[in-house]
């Protein structure tokens, strides 16, 4: 139960900023919430957002394996 919160926050921003990042690729136009910024950066911020949240839920689901715990 210890690292069920850093695992969904990881599933979520994957899930958000890898949609994100599709929207972003699909139309140029459409930032979400970076519009203001430029589209090199916003799809960098973006990807790099979908990193950090695969690793996060990885290290948080590896945590609970190591602790005896299905996941």
């Amino acid at each position: 139960m210890k690292f069920v919160v850093p695992l969904i926050a990881g599933v979520a921003l994957v899930v958000f900023s890898g949609q994100a990042a599709i929207r972003l690729l699909a139309d140029h136009g459409n930032g979400g919430v970076l519009d203001g910024v430029p589209f090199p950066a916003a799809l960098c911020a973006y990807i790099a957002a979908l990193i950090a949240g695969a690793l996060l839920a990885g290290w948080a689901q590896g945590r609970a394996r190591a602790l005896g715990r299905p996941g």
